[in-house]
């Protein structure tokens, strides 16, 4: 018998709390999983935890009842609609039926009886569904507490129940990670036949063993497993004859044993901040790895890699190519064989390199344009990547573009060795008090023919060109808050601070204090 799951979606709060105190749920056999304010929030939950009923207002921003209903009826016929209406509406109401709709109930004459038996109206419709009664045994009981954990709820916990059906001093999750099946795989395999094939397996450990399914997103299947501390080892049978099996058959799956714990109230936290992280290390791990267990993992280096940005930043300002882009993939090889960073935290940082490179060779005066233009489908890539490899071969492949765009900046400015000294120069000592004259003096130049012969090789002018390297380099240090724009002024060169101020806000369309406070705020903006 299985416990039916509830939706409630309505843009006010007061409704839904309304209807979630309305009825004794779980008495009569259902669960509220989950609730939203619109049809598009509603949409995203309905796909995660795929309920039995959505009991939805009709008039909603963003998306309304009427359009949340059809396209719910179009991709998931199975899921039973109930309408809440107001007493207008009706004509509104009638387009609904034509999607399939269960029942409505007008919302000024929402009262539980009315409630309760439309709900069983439309439960009656999912052939695969038996309401519960209150004469619930304890394996149904269990089961609505894991429901419960699993969906974020805190739950009373039923001792006597647990230990009717788990009767072990502790837990595990075994799981397989379906993300990678291609799409034709995924669907010749439903969770029934994973649950069953995990169940054939631990059938010759029955005896030391109690176990239940426990409800994942679609691209998982879990098992909660329950023995005694002792009997572990016992597990590592059937887990890698699991493994052995989708290895010949679907490479492409991974099977997790999960860290044990003592109870089963510490399901959920567990599943999020152990059990899930452990499945992530897969990204990282070799390609074909198909079976994850702390104690078989690779010895992790002593310290998490670190990255100098700023040196990395420095570097390539001064032209110090190829030493920067070894510091750098040095970096990316210790940190993919650190299978602990965050997946997501990784590939930001792919991303970020890739940004900040592009506009790193634009102030370098390069033609980026090709890397700007081809950077988003970098970026995408990244994010899309299965396994850290794939991820890393998308910056090789960017770092070859640059390669080709360094050799042709190189190609150009070769004939004008003294340009590129004196522009080096400039990019060297921008934080000194250095002039034109200054400059000629250095390498004994004519400082008239000097000012002619670097306007006629730069698109820009001594003074533009210092003030623009000047700035850019303020631009960076005002990202930090604990360093005055006073001094910021002083360290890139100007005297005046007024100055400084009037040149920045011309070249960067913003003085530098609005600057700090708009990148300041983005960064508290960021996940």
């Amino acid at each position: 018998m299985d416990t039916c799951h509830v939706i409630i979606v309505d843009d006010e709060v007061l409704v839904r709390q309304g209807i979630k105190y309305l009825l004794n749920w779980e008495n009569e056999g259902f669960q509220i999983v989950g609730e939203a304010s619109d049809g598009k929030e509603a949409l995203e939950l309905i796909e995660r935890l795929q309920p039995h009923i959505v009991i939805t207002d009709i008039v909603m921003p963003a998306m309304d009842g009427a359009e949340l209903t059809s396209i719910v009826k179009a991709r998931y016929p199975q899921i039973e609609m109930i309408i809440l209406s107001s007493f207008g509406e009706f004509e509104y109401v009638r387009s609904t039926f034509q999607s399939g709709v269960a029942d409505y109930i007008l919302k000024p004459k929402l009262e539980a009886d009315q409630l309760l038996a439309a709900l069983k109206r439309a439960a009656r419709k999912i052939p695969t569904l038996q309401l519960v009664g209150a004469g619930e045994d304890d394996a149904q009981k269990v089961k609505q507490m894991i429901d419960k954990l699993m969906s974020g709820y805190d739950t009373e916990v039923n001792i006597e129940a647990v230990r009717h059906i788990f009767p072990y001093s502790s837990f595990r999750l075994l799981g397989a990670d379906l993300k990678q099946l291609p799409g034709k795989s995924m669907e010749q395999h439903s969770r029934t036949m994973w649950l069953e094939r995990i169940a054939a397996e631990l059938e010759g450990i029955a005896e030391f063993a109690a176990y239940q399914p426990v409800p994942t997103d679609p691209n998982m299947v879990a098992l909660l497993i329950n023995m005694d501390s002792g009997d572990w080892q016992r597990l590592l049978t059937p887990v890698r004859n699991l493994a052995g099996w989708t290895a010949a058959k679907l490479p492409e799956v991974c099977w997790t044993v999960g860290d044990p714990f003592s109870s089963i109230g510490e399901l959920y936290s567990h599943y999020q901040n152990s059990f899930m992280k452990l499945c992530a290390y897969r990204f990282y791990l070799p390609i074909g790895q198909n079976l994850i267990m702390r104690s078989e993992l690779p010895k992790l280096a002593p310290q998490e890699p670190q990255f100098n940005m700023n040196h990395f930043t420095e570097q390539m300002s001064r032209n110090r190519f190829e030493s920067a882009l070894e510091e750098l993939f040095q970096y990316v090889s210790a940190a993919a064989a650190y299978y602990v960073t965050d997946v997501f935290a990784f590939k930001s940082f792919l991303g970020n390199i890739i940004f900040n490179i592009t506009i790193l060779l634009g102030r370098l005066q390069l033609d980026t344009r090709p890397l700007e233009e081809a950077k988003y489908s970098y970026f995408k890539a990244i994010n899309e990547a299965p396994h850290v490899s794939v991820a890393v071969r998308q910056l090789h492949a960017f770092i070859d573009e640059v390669n080709v765009a360094l050799a042709m900046m190189k190609k150009q400015t070769s004939g004008n060795p003294n340009m590129t000294m004196l522009l080096a120069y400039i990019r060297e000592h921008y934080a000194e008090p250095i002039s034109l004259t200054e400059i000629a003096n250095h390498f004994h130049f004519n400082p008239s023919y000097l000012s002619s012969f670097f306007a006629a090789h730069n698109k820009e002018g001594f003074s533009e060109y210092l003030n623009r390297i000047r700035v850019e380099k303020a631009a960076d240090l005002l990202q930090e808050a604990d360093t005055s724009i006073s001094e910021i002024s002083g360290m890139v060169g100007y005297s005046d601070h007024s100055y400084f101020t009037k040149v920045f806000k011309k070249l960067m369309g913003v003085s530098p204090s609005q600057y700090r406070k708009q990148h300041l705020h983005t960064k508290r903006d960021l996940p």
